[in-house]
């Protein structure tokens, strides 16, 4: 369905402007009037990551005229396989700024305001407030449903996307004429059912994919051009090279955007609303998680210990604990794993950060291994405090 478009236009474009956006210009579609109300238009895009990047670089060589960027994260080495918007030179940097400076150096044209800090519910609103349209390249789902709340609770649309090894999802939330993320996913998965890009890897080049298509989402939106994904699931494939999409309803009984919402405000607790792991899991992980400085100590002492290292093949073959024997999550889960656990000594468990552990330590104590713990931080853990010298991912 088509929609009014989303802002104003400016009074005027400059000729530097009209030389700029000569290619826009001569589109029928967009025009000069559609132009204008890029350039009068205000962008969030929350995250300068995998998707942020490509999205903040094309909405700048639009010409949005103000680009709000959000991230309180620093460029890492891995990033740069898939985070376009930074370089080598970046590595350290806070990505709000490394992402401003290519913003500049692609359109100096345009406004960008920095928000060097993570959004929280204490900030999120008044920062929403001061755009029309968010842009969400969030890899989290307590973030995600933090974003859509927000957004709801302000009557403002935003683009979301979503990447993961070779699949990738694009949508467009606006209560006011469709459906919110509460109508299509009213609950968020059960802990460690869906991995992180950080644990199941991404293709860096999906990113563009959906990062532009989100970009072209934001324009139809803000020039009232097109059809957008209002009530439709864009689903991508990049291994068949297919693309689908599927109707999403509006929900009449949801809880945030239906006939009688019981969500009125945001939520105090949006981690512990999405369980950042079970309960089983964190009842275990209770009085049972050691250090890595302490596994190195057992592992100095002679002590009688198996370690298990429960994350997947090519994760092991990136980087590994010494003395770690491979028997991924999914084997806890099907119960093969406890037929190849010792009896006569004591399991130490790890992943890459801790949650996948803390699950599997959850089925190892519920199989009689009442002395098993897990290394808390995994991983991610012992590179920084033991082994600097290994890579980390």
């Amino acid at each position: 369905m088509s929609l009014p478009p989303l802002v104003e236009p400016a009074a005027e474009l400059t000729v530097d402007e009209v030389r700029r956006y000569s290619r826009h210009l001569i589109i029928p579609d967009v025009g000069m009037a559609g132009q204008k109300r890029l350039k009068n238009a205000k962008v969030l895009c929350v995250g300068a990551g995998g998707l942020g990047s490509p999205a903040l670089m094309y909405l700048a060589a639009a010409g949005v005229g103000t680009l709000g960027v959000i991230d309180f994260d620093v460029v890492d080495e891995s990033n740069l396989q898939r985070q376009i918007i930074h370089g080598q030179s970046d590595v350290g940097r806070p990505k709000a700024e490394s992402a401003a400076a290519t913003v500049r150096e692609i359109n100096p044209l345009v406004d960008v305001v920095i928000h060097n800090m993570a959004l929280t519910n204490d900030n999120v609103m008044e920062i929403f407030s001061g755009y029309d349209l968010i842009v969400d390249g969030t890899d989290n789902f307590a973030t995600r449903y933090m974003v859509n709340d927000a957004a709801v609770l302000l009557g403002k649309p935003y683009v979301w996307g979503s990447i993961y090894r070779f699949d990738g999802q694009a949508s467009v939330f606006w209560a006011e004429h469709g459906p919110c993320y509460r109508c299509l996913y009213p609950e968020p998965p059960p802990p460690g059912m869906v991995p992180s890009c950080a644990e199941g890897g991404v293709l860096g080049v999906l990113c563009a994919s959906i990062g532009s298509i989100q970009v072209n989402e934001a324009i139809k939106l803000l020039t009232g051009i097109g059809d957008p994904l209002v009530g439709r699931l864009m689903i991508y494939d990049a291994l068949e090279m297919k693309y689908r999409d599927v109707k999403v309803r509006k929900d009449p009984e949801c809880v945030l955007c239906g006939k009688n919402p019981t969500v009125t405000q945001l939520l105090d607790d949006y981690e512990a609303f999405c369980g950042a792991i079970s309960d089983e899991a964190a009842e275990a992980a209770s009085g049972s998680t050691i250090t890595a400085r302490e596994l190195k100590a057992m592992q100095d002492n002679g002590d009688d210990i198996f370690l298990v290292d429960v994350r997947e093949i090519n994760e092991y073959e990136i980087v590994s604990i010494p003395g770690a024997t491979l028997i991924p999550k999914g084997e806890f889960l099907n119960g093969s794993a406890l037929e190849k656990l010792p009896q006569d000594k004591r399991i130490v468990l790890h992943c890459k950060s801790g949650a996948r552990s803390a699950e599997a330590l959850a089925i190892v104590k519920n199989a009689g291994f009442s002395d098993a713990v897990h290394l808390g931080g995994g991983v991610l853990s012992w590179v920084k405090t033991v082994d600097p010298s290994l890579p980390s991912y």
